[in-house]
């Protein structure tokens, strides 16, 4: 028998929920649902500071009113810093991790990578600091930890974007493992909690796939197992603007005051490719049609009508 599907969405409560965010969920939610797999829940609140209580509530209510229903309990960053330390000092047995005195200011360091940024290569300023130098920068400054990569090829096997291979050492170079407020980072929190929730497949942004290469290398050094990775297009406007929190696309609170839930459920499914024209649906409604077959690689396109005033 083959392996029970067990799939997740993972958003960051830093602002509103918007079409791409409701978009991934949904394609997350269909595919593990129309095999009859489980769909879990995880709120990437790992930086306290830029996740605030009330955008969490609301993402919760946003999910709930759409009519997403989750497995298990809902999974907070926030709540699992024990279980990333313990995969931080197994890493550290590698002799693989070392501190970094450098600031974000000065490297332009990004924790976690989105399409159009400029990508920062960690030149390896700290890897080689000896062990008097640590001792005399850390009585001024609390130093973060990177994981030094070896200048290796990683392949991801991606469903929609086929083989993406990029070379450790190039992109990003030697990345954040725990930041110097000793907040762990975006990478090994998202291997961590993968493993130990049992995820079989992960689907996201297409945003998001070149921080893949890292996370498996990790999910190498950690003798996790790898998940099948779905990196989606992204979801853009009638001008081929991305519609993301840094771009102030819409919310929820803003389309269901000109909208009812399954006409937002709709046009999500047709911006998908999932229906065929624009009508009011809903999820349990699509489980027995979806196909990733379906789903084209471009960028998806949202209908105009439904951002306009």
């Amino acid at each position: 028998m083959s392996s029970p599907v067990v799939g997740r969405f993972a958003p960051t409560p830093s602002g509103f929920l918007h079409p791409g965010n409701l978009l991934c969920a949904m394609l997350a939610y269909l595919s593990v649902r129309s095999r009859g797999g489980q769909c879990l829940l995880r709120i990437e609140d790992l930086d306290k500071a830029r996740c605030p209580e009330h955008l969490t509530r609301q993402c919760l209510s946003d999910l709930d009113y759409l009519g997403f229903r989750w497995d298990g309990l809902v999974l907070y960053q926030s709540e699992r810093t024990k279980h990333y330390e313990q995969a931080f000092h197994r890493l550290i047995k590698t002799g693989r991790v070392y501190p970094c005195f450098c600031s974000r200011a000065q490297l332009h360091v990004s924790q976690a990578p989105n399409r159009g940024d400029t990508v920062y290569v960690y030149p390896g300023t700290c890897r080689n600091l000896t062990p008097e130098q640590v001792h005399q920068k850390a009585a001024v400054k609390q130093p973060a930890y990177r994981l030094h990569v070896p200048d290796e090829t990683v392949t991801v096997s991606d469903r929609m974007q086929g083989r993406y291979t990029s070379c450790l050492s190039n992109n990003p170079g030697d990345f954040i493992l725990r930041r110097a407020d000793h907040v762990y980072a975006y990478h090994l929190a998202v291997v961590v909690d993968d493993a130990e929730s049992g995820i079989t497949e992960v689907v996201r942004g297409m945003d998001i796939l070149s921080a893949t290469p890292c996370q498996i290398y990790l999910q190498k050094l950690l003798d996790y197992p790898t998940p099948e990775y779905t990196h989606i297009p992204l979801l853009v406007d009638a001008h081929g603007a991305r519609l993301a929190k840094r771009n102030q696309a819409v919310s929820l609170a803003f389309l269901s005051k000109r909208h009812t839930r399954d006409e937002i459920t709709g046009m999500l499914a047709f911006a998908a490719g999932l229906i065929p024209e624009v009508y009011p649906c809903t999820l349990e409604a699509l489980i027995p049609i979806f196909s990733w077959s379906n789903v084209p690689n471009t960028d998806l396109q949202l209908p105009q009508a439904f951002l306009t005033e």
